[in-house]
């Protein structure tokens, strides 16, 4: 029976093809959609995710995310330091700047500032120069993609200057840095440095990184700060999905991609429910045939399902192995650095292509259950 079902799947190309394509096309749309929408949400918050010195955040109580920042005063980070249970605190600087050329050339970029005698927060992988030629004078570290945005299509040279704020830059590094939300250049400098750099104002200081002592609880030590200092005080993951909570709540992307996501799944569940439907209709004499020679019903829905369940396969196999295709292919492209498929995004897309041909079958099970066997003889 199984040999027959394929056969009778496989007889007509084109519906089979068809089939085949609308459950590939809606787990493509499903799994590249939901891929972006998942990396473009992790971008929001790379920069907190990078820094791996520190495991606690100290910010201004109503602080919604890490580019929405208020300045707290210079006398916080003692207090944090202070806190029991606190094993260390350090500043940390991070705002906008604008990053001019010696031509004129001008980006936006973020400015990150650390600590002058840790460096607590630095970039992980120094591809040029050292860490150690930060402490030279008007020292700056910039991502590798934020040297493309800024010297585009010239060859990578150390020793660069730049102007920020009337002050001289020079470039004593390159490294690597997870992409940002924004394609903006990442610039790491000391920071003492990073005041100079900075617009002027009062107090510059966003952020204290802070580390626990050991045996203590990261979500115990937060809490002691904020009762110490009324400061808000986060885990790293904490302020991590706060920022992501924020961007979800305050922008349109979710909206925007879910309709699209929607969108795939709608037409994929058409695409394959009319043509499977349609195949169905056309097959009524042959399972009519099967049903007078005494093969059940229960025998003719495992035949359906098995037929979806092949569909289902390689639609789900061609859509993913496609999605899958476009991230590697992009991988080395500057602006779409960091977009990957999560297996989460798999198995999640495989659960959608499930529903899809679940969907599918059922009309067809229907038609090939009320099925009289004597009406395919008149």
């Amino acid at each position: 029976m199984n040999w027959i079902a394929w056969k009778m799947l496989t007889g007509d190309r084109a519906k089979y093809l068809g089939i085949v394509f609308g459950v590939a096309f809606g787990s493509l749309l499903i799994a590249h959609q939901t891929s972006i929408f998942v990396s473009l949400m992790r971008r929001t918050g790379s920069q907190i995710l990078d820094v791996v010195d520190a495991e606690i955040w100290v910010m201004d109580q109503h602080t919604q995310s890490i580019d929405e920042l208020w300045p707290l005063q210079d006398s916080d980070v003692l207090n944090v330091r202070g806190t029991p249970g606190v094993e260390w605190a350090v500043r940390f600087y991070k705002g906008m700047v604008t990053a001019k050329r010696s031509d004129g050339l001008y980006r936006q970029a973020i400015l990150l500032g650390l600590d002058d005698s840790t460096l607590t927060g630095a970039p992980r992988t120094i591809l040029r120069g050292s860490l150690a030629d930060l402490r030279q004078p008007d020292a700056v570290i910039i991502d590798e993609a934020g040297y493309e945005y800024l010297f585009p299509g010239e060859p990578v040279e150390l020793g660069r200057t730049l102007e920020m704020n009337d002050h001289r830059a020079v470039i004593v590094g390159i490294c690597e840095a997870s992409p940002p939300f924004q394609t903006f250049p990442i610039l790491y400098t000391r920071y003492s440095q990073a005041t100079h750099f900075a617009p002027p104002q009062r107090n510059i200081m966003p952020f204290v990184l802070a580390k626990p002592e050991l045996g203590v609880d990261a979500q115990e030590a937060c809490r002691r700060i904020k009762a110490r200092t009324g400061l808000l005080a986060l885990t790293t993951q904490q302020f991590f999905w706060k920022t992501i909570d924020y961007y979800l709540s305050s922008t349109g992307i979710p909206i925007n991609f879910g309709i699209t996501v929607a969108l795939g799944f709608i037409v994929g569940t058409a695409i394959a429910g009319q043509t499977f439907y349609l195949f169905t209709i056309e097959n009524l004499k042959q399972f009519g045939n099967l049903k007078a020679m005494g093969v059940t019903n229960s025998r003719l829905v495992g035949m359906i399902l098995l037929q979806a369940s092949i569909v289902g396969v390689l639609g789900f196999g061609i859509g993913i192995g496609g999605a899958a295709a476009f991230f590697e292919a992009t991988r080395d492209v500057t602006h779409l650095a960091g977009f990957m498929m999560p297996w989460q995004i798999v198995a999640l897309t495989g659960a959608a292509v499930t529903l899809i041909v679940a969907l599918s079958s059922l009309l067809s099970m229907r038609k090939v259950l009320v099925l009289e066997p004597a009406a395919v003889f008149r």
